[in-house]
């Protein structure tokens, strides 16, 4: 170890302490220790491998399925000059190729990775010279079939230490369960493994759990009355745009957002929230993963979501300042009823997803037999439009392949457009004179993007507009035709999921879906889907205490949840009867003083006692008569 994790703390984030655990847990990973911790959302778990890769020598390498979330840190590193690399499934052959080999020179700390790439060929044969430190997995609860998010290619994961025997691992999530932690660890092999878990109680987060028949007018009521920063979720994109628009017609500030939308504009949404000059952002949970935004005052939840997990997640987008917050989960009275259908809507039955690879496969064209890591776009709508089916019974179809190694889904993809020449310079200054009108846009290219005659180089529509002082359909046109003629070759841009096949096609009535595998799994996700039943339903325990009794985090009641709240309410209540009850039997006999009614009263009921008399007094119960004393009437 070259310096203290204090000091790399201060010098790159600028904080002189280290939050609650996340020094054991730096510790832990740099005495070689096997760690799995967790922080709950907003806990601070990049600082946790962050910082001791820091410390040490070599290359972390970060594995997540977030490519947004990935992206987002691997710039803030590079920020704060930190060197760091990130590797992805929407990247090309020659694009890898090139960061592995960067990887390798031990010029770079970190090396962010999509856990479907660690299975490549090129990977494999990099690996042996890449200079690792330790290896952070992050979202490690999606290795476990048991937990809320299971990805197949997170069971390869472990397979690394073949090649790295004495490398550290170091598992992170904000979410999991007691059979899930072990579960975590026992699939990565853990060796005299470390745990830590933080506490899941926020004592600064009021949980309330509102049924309303009309939801989304409660919602905006809630909205309005609501101060600061707030979040909106929805669970489909339409009705973000709905809320969004409602919330406008009462002057609030508010926006959408949600994976459909493109990424510019996505970015532009969130840095205007960030910002906070759009005071509430609508939308689906594709917002919020990673975004450290402190002061959010309020989540609501318009849509009850299917797990305490996700439910954790996003309702701890709020108050991570430590000040007083909000989450409310609004309910109807058919709530309950809705989640206990949804395990046979999530676990379609093996006949139709065979009928729905049998689609996907035609939808490709791939004939059988072949098809092995072929990768294609797919776009949801168009699909269900052209084989007519039901979007539900497709997208959990796709999962379930997903989750038996058939095939793998991808996030929303986004790979900018890619330019490169393909004639020499003599060939170009040709096709300027006879085109003199695409001169300017050729030579912005050459000017703008280093490599361009090398090799295919990402590039910018809207800054080639504001170089040229055109429009963006404009340089997409001169593109075009610039390729027409053989000059260049454009790729436009892509943003949609991608599946990748990884097997062979065969006949549908051969595909093998593990038949108890999918049951346990479905009988997993009813288990989780009776937690959020309970949770919703509960009008005795304090949210607080259900929410951790789930993590298994035995806690106090918080006392500000609607039901410590309505608790409360009701012991004050028959505690002022009670406090009259008494008053009036004190005075039943004799006028007394107030010091005198006081004094039977012990201390702690001291306030409830004035409370009370001040009350029987307006209520004309009482009377002070002419000695000063108090009376009944």
């Amino acid at each position: 170890m070259n310096r203290q994790p204090s000091d790399i703390l201060l010098q790159f984030w600028g904080y002189d302490a280290f939050r609650p655990l996340q020094s054991d847990i730096i510790t832990s990973i740099l005495s070689g220790r096997d760690t799995l911790a967790l922080l709950p959302t907003g806990g601070g778990k990049s600082i946790c491998f962050q910082v001791p890769a820091l410390c040490m020598e070599g290359l972390c390498l970060v594995i997540s399925p977030l490519i947004a979330l990935m992206k987002d840190q691997v710039d803030n590193l590079t920020s704060r000059d930190i060197p760091a690399l990130i590797m992805h499934t929407g990247m090309n052959y020659k694009e890898i190729e090139s960061i592995l080999r960067k990887a390798c020179t031990g010029q770079y700390r970190f090396l962010y990775c999509s856990p479907e790439r660690l299975q490549s060929r090129l990977f494999k044969e990099y690996l042996p010279a890449l200079p690792l430190s330790f290896v952070a997995v992050d979202e490690a609860h999606c290795i476990s079939q048991w937990g809320y998010d299971f990805r197949p290619s997170y069971m390869q994961i472990v397979n690394i230490r073949e090649q790295k025997p004495g490398i550290p691992f170091l598992a992170l999530t904000a979410s999991a369960t007691p059979d899930v932690r072990q579960d975590i660890m026992s699939r990565l092999k853990f060796k005299e493994g470390a745990m830590f878990a933080g506490s899941f109680a926020r004592p600064n987060l009021a949980y309330h759990v509102v049924p309303d028949a009309s939801r989304i007018h409660r919602c905006v009521d809630i909205v309005k009355r609501m101060k600061g920063s707030g979040l909106v979720y929805c669970k489909s994109r339409k009705r973000t745009m709905e809320m969004a628009d409602l919330l406008k017609q009462e002057s609030i500030e508010a926006d959408f957002y949600h994976a459909g939308l493109p990424q510019d504009l996505r970015n532009q949404r969130q840095q205007s929230w960030l910002q906070g000059d759009t005071r509430v952002m609508v939308c689906t949970n594709a917002f919020g993963m990673g975004i450290d935004k402190p002061n959010v005052r309020f989540v609501v939840h318009l849509d009850c979501p299917d797990s305490m997990e996700h439910y954790y997640q996003e309702a701890g987008r709020a108050g991570r300042d430590g000040e007083n917050s909000h989450a409310v989960l609004l309910t109807s009275p058919s709530t309950a009823t809705e989640l206990e259908k949804l395990p046979d809507i999530r676990y379609p039955s093996i006949q139709t997803i065979r009928k729905v690879y049998q689609a996907l496969c035609d939808h490709i064209q791939v004939a059988a037999g072949t098809g092995e890591e072929h990768l294609f776009a797919f776009d949801l709508n168009e699909f269900v439009r052209l084989f007519r089916m039901n979007v539900f019974e497709v997208i959990y179809s796709i999962e379930a392949m997903d989750q038996e190694g058939i095939l793998e889904r991808s996030e929303q993809v986004f790979q900018p457009s890619k330019v490169w020449f393909t004639i020499n310079r003599e060939g170009l200054e040709y096709a300027e004179a006879q085109h003199p009108d695409l001169e300017p846009l050729t030579k912005a290219l050459l000017r703008t993007y280093g490599g361009i005659w090398d090799q295919p180089t990402s590039i910018s529509e809207y800054q080639l507009a504001r170089i040229l002082r055109a429009s963006v359909a404009e340089i997409q046109k001169a593109l075009t035709t610039l390729t027409a003629m053989g000059t260049i070759k454009y790729e436009p841009r892509k943003e949609t999921p991608q599946i990748r096949l990884l097997q062979n096609r065969v006949k549908a009535e051969d595909l093998y879906i593990n038949p108890e595998r999918y049951l346990e799994r479905k009988q997993a996700f009813v288990k989780r889907i009776q937690a959020m039943v309970r949770f919703i339903s509960s009008k005795e325990q304090c949210r607080t205490q259900l929410l951790c009794d789930y993590f298994g985090d035995k806690v106090e009641v918080c006392g500000i949840c609607d039901v410590c709240r309505q608790q409360k309410k009701a012991a004050d209540k028959h505690l002022a009867a009670t406090v009259e009850e008494r008053i009036k039997k004190l005075l039943q006999k004799t006028a007394r003083s107030a010091t005198e009614l006081r004094g039977a009263f012990p201390e702690e009921e001291h306030p409830q006692f004035l409370q009370v008399l001040s009350a029987m007094e307006a209520e004309g119960l009482v009377y002070i008569d002419a000695e000063g004393r108090i009376a009944l009437k």
